[in-house]
């Protein structure tokens, strides 16, 4: 598939600056969601490009360099567990992304955004913008920027979590719920990383 189709209908319209954004780690139950805003030389060919998730880890690290070291424009955004347990993860998924198009040092005129979702019931999606359902595998600026949000958010969990809080194996499981970390979380219940309010089902079956 060609991963232009989407950029190249919007600058025919004559738009200029697109950047594409993507979020990462809406589903865990412990760490920040973090977010992406990415804008790439038009038609960069870069090998490999893909939806984050169709990629092994070992591809991703490798794609991330070849990512910020040649893009226009790139900012890395996240909104902390307790943020999210103070809106809902809705909200602060659409507060991760426009973080980081804010912090974008060249201005888009557009924001190509994963998913069909552009606002909570607090937070929305003020840059320009269309919503691309499963656009980090239709759209090069949306894949580029699932990328370095979903690598930049296992980073932070595998190395600074985990530091923090080494009784949690966050390393081995990314915050994700797995039996592991459920099985961590029975032994030493919840640390301040975790999401309070995605445990309700845990607290609602411990003894």
């Amino acid at each position: 598939m060609d991963l232009w189709t989407y950029e190249r209908e919007q600058w025919n319209s004559g738009v200029q600056t697109i950047c594409g954004v993507d979020e990462a780690g809406a589903g865990p139950l412990a760490g920040p969601v973090y977010a992406a805003a990415v804008i790439l030389p038009r038609e960069l060919d870069i090998p490999g490009l893909n939806d984050s998730k169709k990629l092994t880890e070992k591809k991703r690290e490798a794609l991330f360099d070849i990512i910020t070291a040649q893009a226009v424009a790139y900012s890395i955004a996240r909104v902390e567990a307790t943020e999210i347990d103070e809106m809902d993860i809705l909200n602060a998924r659409m507060l991760a992304m426009q973080r980081a198009i804010d912090g974008l040092t060249v201005k888009p005129d557009l924001a190509l955004i994963d998913g069909n979702r552009d606002h909570g019931s607090i937070h929305v999606v003020t840059t320009p913008h269309v919503t691309i359902v499963g656009g980090d595998g239709k759209s090069a600026s949306i894949a580029a920027a699932s990328i370095l949000a979903k690598v930049s958010r296992d980073r932070y969990v595998s190395t600074e979590l985990d530091a923090l809080y080494p009784q949690y194996q966050f390393a081995k499981h990314k915050g994700y719920g797995t039996k592991l970390h459920y099985e961590m979380l029975d032994q030493y219940g919840p640390c301040p990383a975790h999401r309070v309010t995605f445990l309700k089902k845990w607290e609602a079956r411990r003894p």
